[in-house]
């Protein structure tokens, strides 16, 4: 007669290890290369093609001369490889332009006062010191122009003077926020007007710092070229945002301008513009005046990228649902309150895609400076090559270009692949 002995276990089997087609290096593979027969040919084809740019382009790059002192010197050398000297010898021109040699220390240093600059902007836990960000602007005019200190800290100064004035009517005297700003725009107006050219010519006299003038004809390279696209982003965002709520106000003159420019701008291309900042815009000043070129440029491309930005936003904002107006109203919010603290941050996120893509084509597009006969990093490239020393090397110039543009483009779309992961509110919530 069998016995039957009841078995039970004592101790936990580990979990198996899981299929090696599924986890590492060939479970990435296989899920996104390799998932369908489909995806597999176009894997293979995508291979196949890179393979065959890079076959070339690697001995070409990877056995370039850098030290050679003309075309001719490489070609003795070695004809079948690049020949990247010319960046060596023209590496200063390409950076600063036709800027004085003994300044370059200026704009490297406004180059890494904006990096410092951009970082409370971009990143929140560095905000306590956006103090920096504020007076950079100020700081990098000074450094690239030269000039008296004093000329651009008394903007500072007035505008310091301002706000201190709208805030002490606010708390002690008014309570009306309109009437104390209109107050305040005209204390600081008659400062500007009356006070601010005595005062700056008392402090030369009691603190003289300044730095030799360069004129904006000198600025080119690489530096003109963050000149014009980071003022321009800087400057065209804000704008664009009171443009898209203009064109949805209810207001019918606010919403018939800003219709009207942004429809204007739109329809006309950007060269036309720059055509208008370098050429005509001398027609409507006074006799006499002096309108920097480089600031004509900035604000012409400025006024363009805001065009666009608008629209961006504005479909940012219709793409909200109605229910958020009409909660923000329940709320008893005015309406700028609910614009700042629940209709505008939803739309912005919603945005960024959009304005990110503004920002690169408005970056892209200071290379069309070239055209007015302003010498960008472009610009500094095709002068480099009419020496007859470096003519014919095309090649090695536009690829140092096209590297220096990406970089900088594609750093702005990595942020913004960043921002919305980090805003990406709906899917954290789902995973939790």
């Amino acid at each position: 007669m069998m016995t039957k002995i009841a078995f039970v276990r004592k101790k936990e089997i580990p979990p198996s290890a899981p299929p090696i087609t599924e986890v590492g290096l060939i479970g990435w593979l296989r899920q996104n290369l390799f998932s369908s027969w489909l995806n597999s040919i176009l894997t293979v084809l995508s291979v196949y093609f890179i393979v065959i740019i890079l076959w070339d382009f690697i001995p070409w790059a990877y056995g370039g001369h850098w030290n050679t002192k003309s075309l001719r010197e490489c070609l003795d050398l070695d004809p079948d490889v690049a020949c990247f000297s010319v960046l060596t010898a023209r590496w200063k021109q390409l950076l600063f332009g036709l800027y004085p040699a003994e300044e370059y220390w200026r704009p490297t240093l406004t180059f890494i006062f904006l990096l410092l600059a951009i970082v409370p902007i971009l990143f929140p836990k560095f905000f306590r010191f956006f103090w920096f960000s504020i007076i950079y602007p100020g700081l990098a005019v000074w450094l690239l122009w030269g000039g008296s200190f004093w000329s651009i800290s008394i903007v500072y100064i007035g505008l310091t003077l301002g706000a201190l004035f709208f805030l002490t009517l606010i708390r002690r005297y008014l309570k009306n926020y309109m009437i104390a700003a209109i107050l305040a725009f005209l204390f600081t107006a008659v400062f500007f007007l009356f006070i601010s050219n005595p005062l700056v010519g008392l402090l030369n006299v009691i603190l003289p710092i300044s730095l030799p003038f360069v004129e904006s004809l000198k600025m080119g390279g690489f530096t003109l070229s963050l000149i014009v696209g980071v003022t321009g982003i800087v400057a065209s965002f804000p704008i664009g945002i009171l443009l898209a709520l203009g064109r949805q106000s209810n207001l019918p003159v606010i919403k018939m301008i800003c219709v009207g420019f942004i429809e204007f701008i739109r329809g006309v291309p950007l060269i036309t513009l720059l055509f208008v900042a370098s050429v005509l815009l001398n027609y409507f000043l006074p006799p006499g005046t002096n309108f920097d070129i480089v600031l004509r440029v900035v604000i012409m491309v400025t006024l363009f990228s805001a065009a666009y930005m608008a629209e961006v936003i504005r479909g940012g904002l219709a793409g909200l649902p109605l229910g958020q107006h009409e909660a923000s109203a329940s709320l008893g919010l005015t309406y700028w309150q609910s614009q700042r603290l629940i209709i505008m941050p939803q739309a912005l996120k919603i945005s960024i895609p959009g304005i990110v893509n503004t920002f690169i084509g408005l970056f892209k597009d200071t290379t069309l400076v070239l055209i007015i006969g302003m010498f960008d990093l472009l610009g500094m490239g095709k002068a480099a090559l009419t020496n007859l020393n470096w003519a014919g090397l095309h090649r090695e110039m536009y690829l140092f270009v096209a590297v220096a543009f990406f970089f900088c483009c594609y750093g702005m779309s990595l942020y913004s692949g960043y921002l919305e992961r980090k805003l990406d509110t709906e899917n954290k919530f789902q995973k939790k």
